[in-house]
């Protein structure tokens, strides 16, 4: 109020000349957020040199086949290209910055001069020389305050927004409203009728006019080259996509109209690239039903059925042994091992649908013999789909589908198929070769 009653375009003069600093920042403050934003594709590319570079799982190819130099040097010329872009943005806001800063500058010890001035020609005591100066300096202090934080808050608001439209991204697969609960237990089973799917973006679709059933407690295999459409098949089942045409139809209703999370507590999976999670053992089984992670009795069962009970055993702090190595403390396990633990999550869900996408493609032949017995006597009254490359797996399903370039050519029990000679009996053959 004193520098108003003194006079009032002494603050009008510091109000522009802080807006033009204001505006300055904000201008530069875009110019940065917009560099970020146009550098995603290729700071995420960075990312991933890095991850390559320090992760256990690429270190033994890039020794192998001496990649050291060509990741650092290709993360070295995608750096190099963001520091000069953004190295050059932090010079012209340094300048600019720097340039609008002599504005309240010039313009406060400007106002400085006029009331020395004032006071030297007796308009001022040396009394209100002291005190409108001591007023100007704290309206200085406080207005330069105020756009400082409307500067940084404006800054920060154009990175929440990113933060806020991804909260805001909605499921492509979502319950719909008044959604049905699964049944329990299934009755007649799933029917796909001409479902055909493409993935977005996709110029061709990965399975087209396919047409079964699954029926309670039946099993079935799918076998087929890679590529065939096995997994996107099982991942319709599970209702991680929806088919683009046809329907898939669960006791006479679609898939759709059931709840999305109620459907799929009724589904076990584990799929080939199954996910080895650095914690504890029993964190590690306990999560197929997160729920029940407390349950411990229930993860012991989940690891007796899939013979991981027999591994766990010998690790030193037993179902409290931290897994993999990025924690202190935490044991490694061979491709097989990982693959037990996976296929005990999956029994820990009890569901009355278990998927299996190439199960034991990680086990010696005894522990797959093993495990497939163990596998027959628990899916009894279940049902089961199993993707596999193996013909000792497959053959104990009650039906087997054979996919080519996303048709089915071929259903049948194994002795049936072998029977009519077709693309089954061949692939068959083929693998058999190989062990006489």
């Amino acid at each position: 109020m004193a520098i108003v009653s003194f006079s009032w375009w002494f603050l009008a003069l510091l109000i522009a000349v802080l807006l033009s600093v204001f505006w300055g920042e904000t201008h530069f403050a875009v110019l940065a957020y917009s560099l970020l934003y146009r550098w995603t594709p290729e700071r995420r590319e960075l990312d991933y040199l890095r991850l390559l570079g320090a992760s256990a799982a690429s270190a033994k190819e890039v020794k192998i086949f001496g990649l050291e130099k060509f990741f650092t040097s290709r993360a070295a010329r995608l750096f190099e290209r963001f520091y000069e872009e953004n190295k050059g943005l932090a010079t012209r806001r340094a300048v600019t910055g720097w340039l609008l800063n002599l504005l309240p500058t010039a313009g406060y010890y400007g106002a400085y001069a006029v009331i020395l001035w004032r006071t030297v020609e007796g308009s001022l005591s040396v009394g209100d020389l002291t005190f409108l100066t001591g007023a100007f300096l704290r309206s200085r202090n406080n207005m330069e305050s105020l756009f400082n934080n409307l500067t940084n808050i404006s800054e920060q608001a154009l990175y929440i927004t990113d933060l806020f439209d991804f909260l805001d991204t909605k499921p492509a697969i979502a319950s719909q409203p008044g959604a049905l609960i699964a049944p329990r237990p299934i009755h007649s089973g799933f029917e796909f009728r001409n479902v055909g799917f493409a993935y977005p973006g996709a110029s061709e679709a990965v399975l087209r006019n396919i047409s079964f059933r699954l029926e309670a407690n039946q099993k079935i295999a799918l076998i087929g080259e890679n590529g065939a459409g096995k997994t996107t098949l099982v991942k319709l089942l599970a209702r991680l996509y929806d088919p683009s045409g046809g329907a898939i139809l669960l006791d006479g209703v679609d898939l759709r109209d059931y709840g999305v999370e109620d459907l799929r507590q009724e589904i076990g999976v584990i799929f080939q690239d199954y996910v080895r999670y650095d914690m504890l053992a029993r964190e590690n089984i306990g999560l197929g039903k997160v729920q029940m992670l407390g349950d411990e009795s229930r993860i012991r069962r989940a690891a007796e059925k899939s013979l991981a009970s027999e591994l766990i055993r010998k690790f030193e702090n037993g179902y409290q042994q931290m897994l993999g190595r990025r924690f202190e403390g935490g044991v490694e396990l061979s491709a097989g091992q990982w693959q037990k633990i996976a296929l005990a999550r999956a029994y820990m869900r009890d569901a009355q649908v278990l998927i299996l996408d190439e199960p034991t493609s990680s086990l010696d032949a005894r522990a797959e013999y093993e495990v497939f017995l163990r596998f027959a006597g628990l899916t009894k009254e279940k049902m089961a789909v199993l993707i596999s490359h193996r013909f000792s797996t497959v053959r104990m399903a009650d039906r087997i589908l054979v996919l080519d370039s996303g048709h089915i050519i071929e259903q049948g029990s194994h002795d049936d198929l072998r029977r009519r000679g077709g693309r089954y009996a061949e692939l068959f053959e083929l693998q058999a070769a190989g062990y006489r």
